[in-house]
C-alpha cells in the first residue's frame, strides 16, 4: 500500500488551490500564512514533484498539482457529504424512507416537492429496492405483499387494471371503452409469478377468459414495464393509485371494464422503535393521507 503524505499538508495545499492564495487558506485553516507555505514545502518535498510554478505572478498549479487537486475535490467532498449527514442525524432531521422501486419512480416522486415543502426542516432520504432484494433499514418502510399483523396501514386500493398509452390504442383502431385483450401484446413482469397479479392470474381474478396467442414482453422491473406501455409497446397492469399521475395527464389510458380485486398491495409501517420519533410519525401520516385520498 502507497504511503500517504501528512494529513496537515495535503489539507494546506488543497485550501491553497481553491483559494488561489496562501493568505485565504492561512484564514479558513486558522493558521499562520508561513505556517501554511511550510506545509505546502513538506508536501512537495515528500512527493519529490512542485505542486506550484511560482516562476510566474500569481502562482499557478503544475499538472502534478492539479491532478492532486482533483483527487483531493473527491477525496474531501465523500468527505464533508459524510460529516454533513452524520451531524444531520445527530440532530434527528434525516428521515429515511425504504419502498419498492416502482412505488417510488411512480408515486412517491411525484410528491417529493409537496413532501420537502411540507417538512423543510428534515432531509429526507429515498431508498428503493426492487422485488426480491433483503429489505433495507428505513425509518418509514413501504413494501408490498400481504397484509400482516401489527402497526402498518395499507396504501393506495385494492383494484388492479389494465392502462396502455393512448397511442397504442389508437394505432390498432381502439380506445379505453372498446378494445379487444386477444389482440394486445401484453406487457409482464418475471417476478410477479410469486407475488404480484401477472396476466393469467388478473384474468382469473377478473373472470376473463383469456384466448391464446397474445404476443407477450416480459421485464425485469416494473418500471421498465411502465416505460414499455408508455412508448406505445403494449398494454400493463396497474395498482389503482400507483400511475394516477400518468392517467390524470393523458399519457396513459385505463381500460374500462373487468377488474381484479387483490389483497395484496402497498403497506406503511414505521421501523421498530421508531414509532414515537416526531418526524418519522409525521412523514409516515403524511404518507398515509396521500395515499389514502
Amino acid at each position: 500500500m502507497e504511503r500517504l503524505p501528512g494529513f496537515s499538508g495535503l489539507t494546506a495545499f488543497y485550501a491553497a488551490a481553491r483559494h488561489g492564495t496562501l493568505t485565504a487558506a492561512a484564514q479558513e485553516l486558522n493558521v499562520s500564512q508561513p505556517a501554511i507555505s511550510r506545509r505546502i514545502a513538506a508536501l512537495e518535498a515528500d512527493l519529490d514533484v512542485p505542486l506550484f510554478d511560482r516562476s510566474r505572478k500569481p502562482v499557478r498549479l503544475t499538472q502534478a498539482g492539479r491532478d492532486l487537486l482533483k483527487a483531493l475535490h473527491g477525496g474531501f467532498g465523500q468527505i464533508e457529504s459524510a460529516v454533513a449527514q452524520i451531524r444531520q442525524v445527530a440532530q434527528g432531521r434525516v428521515v429515511t424512507v425504504t419502498a419498492p422501486s416502482g412505488f417510488v419512480a411512480f408515486w412517491l416522486i411525484p410528491r417529493l416537492g409537496e413532501l420537502e415543502d411540507a417538512f423543510p426542516d428534515v432531509t429526507i432520504r429515498i431508498i428503493s429496492q426492487e422485488y426480491g432484494e433483503a429489505v433495507r433499514p428505513g425509518d418509514v418502510v413501504i413494501r408490498f405483499g400481504l397484509p400482516e399483523e401489527g402497526e402498518e396501514t395499507r396504501l393506495l386500493g385494492e383494484a388492479v387494471f389494465p392502462v396502455a398509452s393512448p397511442l397504442y390504442l389508437a394505432k390498432r383502431g381502439m380506445s379505453g371503452s372498446e378494445y379487444d385483450l386477444s389482440a394486445m401484446t401484453l406487457l409482464t413482469m418475471e417476478t410477479a409469478r410469486s407475488h404480484w397479479h401477472d396476466w393469467p392470474s388478473w384474468f382469473r381474478s377478473a373472470g376473463v377468459e383469456r384466448t391464446k396467442g397474445n404476443r407477450v414482453l416480459d421485464f425485469n422491473s416494473y418500471a421498465m414495464l411502465v416505460n414499455a406501455a408508455l412508448a406505445g409497446q403494449g398494454v400493463g397492469l396497474c395498482w389503482d393509485g400507483v400511475l394516477d399521475s400518468f392517467l390524470e395527464t393523458g399519457a396513459m389510458t385505463r381500460l374500462q371494464g373487468p377488474h381484479a380485486i387483490s389483497t395484496r398491495g402497498y403497506f406503511l409501517m414505521a421501523r421498530d422503535g421508531l414509532a414515537a420519533d416526531r418526524p418519522v410519525q409525521e412523514i409516515l401520516h403524511w404518507i398515509a393521507e396521500k395515499g389514502q385520498k
